[in-house]
């Protein structure tokens, strides 16, 4: 085989793992898809919605976001977290944190240099869902939320959680 030929073919199986590996970081079909969530508000046993502890709206960092983010208690103690009308863009990796840090508007990294909670992957891009805070949480050191991305360790945005 020449020089030339070997040189084309290593370019070419190169160029060809570089694409696989790009698409499969960025993903960038999720740009185009979205995940609607409606799930049900936490009731209690008598019909009435939990009361609220603590609250905020989301801010974009990363990608445009909205919506509200509300701590509930139920009348079994357990609490909540519930994002109601979330609206942001599909992505991978998406989780939700409860974090110690401020919501800051223009710093979408800040979030892992505290500590977090991480309350499992975001459920959907668009809706209503709840999160069951793990027995124990120390609400005293929780101060927001945030839709982040592990793969880019980014929010997509955050709300500060302010009592109620």
């Amino acid at each position: 085989m020449s020089t030339r030929r070997t040189l084309f073919t290593v370019i070419a199986l190169g160029s060809v793992a570089a694409v696989a590996v790009a698409l499969y970081l960025f993903q960038p079909w999720r740009l185009f898809t979205t995940v609607t969530v409606d799930e049900a508000p936490i009731v209690a046993v008598d019909g009435a919605p939990p009361p609220v502890i603590a609250e905020g709206a989301f801010v974009s960092h990363e990608h445009n976001t909205s919506g509200t983010a509300q701590l509930q208690r139920t009348s079994e103690g357990t609490i909540v977290l519930r994002i109601v009308d979330l609206n942001t863009s599909d992505g991978p990796a998406l989780h939700v944190w409860l974090t110690d840090q401020p919501v800051i508007a223009d710093d979408w990294y800040n979030f892992d240099d505290g500590n977090h909670i991480d309350l499992g992957s975001l459920k959907g891009n668009e809706g209503n869902q709840n999160y069951e805070l793990p027995a124990g949480t120390d609400l005293a050191t929780v101060k927001s939320v945030s839709i982040w991305c592990e793969r880019f360790r980014v929010s997509f945005g955050a709300a500060d959680l302010a009592p109620v």
